[in-house]
């Protein structure tokens, strides 16, 4: 065999990069648009049974500052989890995305706050700005997600924004991403396509219950 017919390692390892970023897009694709078609009545009432499970959380009803996303169309509507918890008189820090890869955060205000800001971004409260370090804040954080597998691997919308804020939280702190229950994957079965920098999730909330990774007493 020629030389030109073995990739150097450095090329092997971009050449497997790309086949995983591939087999991502064609995996969030896909969610996307199963989300798409479920009805107005399916979301409602996704919605309102996530917010009594994640707000039934441990951790969460303990928390004195908790890190929530409004989400964006499609996904599992956070609204009534942010009115529950606003009602507690939880803390609730939102993520503001500036340019590029740029992490911020702000304080959930209410409803009446929340603000497209630009086409295809998450509604974003429009309170001062805290700087990413505010994630240290928080005692829990739920992220988005369009799937988890039981490794703890979560699927993102594909700009990384969360992997490089979640370096921000404290050790410790439970990450737990919300899916739709038909978005949990066994991962011995069917594994997430997952590159070595993805960071993990410690549980996934559904509709129909919370499933922990890792013990949410471990530090």
């Amino acid at each position: 065999m020629s030389s030109a017919a073995v990739p150097s390692p450095s090329r092997a390892g971009e050449d497997d990069a790309e086949q995983v970023e591939h087999a991502k897009e064609t995996l969030r694709k896909s969610i996307r648009a199963a989300r798409s078609a479920r009805s107005e009545r399916r979301r409602h009432e996704a919605a309102e049974a996530l917010a009594q499970v994640v707000a039934g959380i441990p951790a969460v009803a303990a928390a004195g500052c908790v890190a929530v996303y409004a989400a964006r169309p499609g996904e599992p509507d956070t609204g009534p989890l942010l009115d529950l918890l606003a009602a507690r008189g939880t803390r609730i820090l939102m993520p503001v995305l500036g340019t590029g890869l740029q992490r911020d955060w702000a304080a959930y205000a209410g409803a009446d706050d929340l603000r497209q800001r630009a086409p295809g971004r998450p509604p974003e409260p429009g309170t001062p700005q805290l700087g990413p370090a505010a994630l240290a804040h928080a005692d829990v954080v739920v992220a988005p997600a369009l799937a988890v597998d039981t490794s703890g691997a979560r699927l993102g919308q594909g700009g990384g924004w969360y992997d490089r804020a979640l370096e921000h939280a404290r050790p410790g702190v439970p990450v737990v991403a919300v899916v739709y229950a038909d978005e949990v994957y066994e991962a011995d079965a069917r594994p997430l396509p997952r590159l070595p920098h993805d960071r993990t999730v410690d549980a996934v909330a559904t509709p129909s219950g919370v499933r922990w990774f890792r013990s949410p007493d471990a530090g």
